[in-house]
């Protein structure tokens, strides 16, 4: 593969435009943008995650994953009509979910987000995959986005729960949980 990006900067943004993988251009805050823009913003964040201190490999190599399902999600968006994501993608998510949910106990309260600094990185993904899911869906409400999209960062955000728990337990021994009573 040649160089894909070997001019940066193009000037062809500077009237409030930019393209999608298909030639196209829209408004950059156009509703498909937003929603490529958070999930973005959001790889970036693991990526962030993902090089906190002495994170579990098991986890490492999960997040790295969701990267890649990530960048596909962004090219998917980028070229209305097309498909990257497939069955296989949510599968994992859901797979990985099962398997770092069995190590944990139940969970009987809220949970504060923090509890280490992985841990805390992790649920501010999970905040993040929230606001990318609720971008895709207002895009899904103008125009034609594919379910599979939206399931997968209902998963990934349920994903990133999960691995908050596991992170604070790894980093502090437990999770900070709600105290509702401290009031009353």
């Amino acid at each position: 593969m040649g160089n894909r990006l070997s001019k940066i900067v193009t000037r062809t943004g500077d009237e409030g435009t930019t393209g999608l993988g298909d030639g196209s251009r829209v408004a950059k805050d156009h509703a498909r943008i937003e929603a490529i823009g958070t999930i973005d913003e959001l790889n970036s964040c693991i990526g962030l995650l993902r090089a906190a201190p002495a994170l579990p490999e098991a986890a490492s190599r999960c997040l790295l994953r969701v990267q890649h399902d990530l960048f596909d999600l962004g090219g998917e968006l980028s070229i209305p009509g097309s498909s990257l994501l497939t069955e296989a993608h949510v599968s994992a998510a859901e797979a990985d979910i099962e398997a770092f949910n069995e190590q944990l106990p139940p969970l009987k309260e809220f949970i504060l987000p923090g509890g280490g600094e992985a841990a805390a990185r992790c649920h501010l993904a999970r905040t993040i995959a929230r606001r990318a899911e609720r971008r895709c869906w207002t895009l899904a409400h103008v125009e034609n986005t594919r379910s599979l999209a939206l399931i997968y960062l209902n998963r990934l955000s349920d994903l990133l729960f999960v691995l908050s728990r596991l992170l604070a337990r790894h980093e502090q021994g437990s999770e900070i949980l709600w105290d509702r009573s401290r009031f009353g």
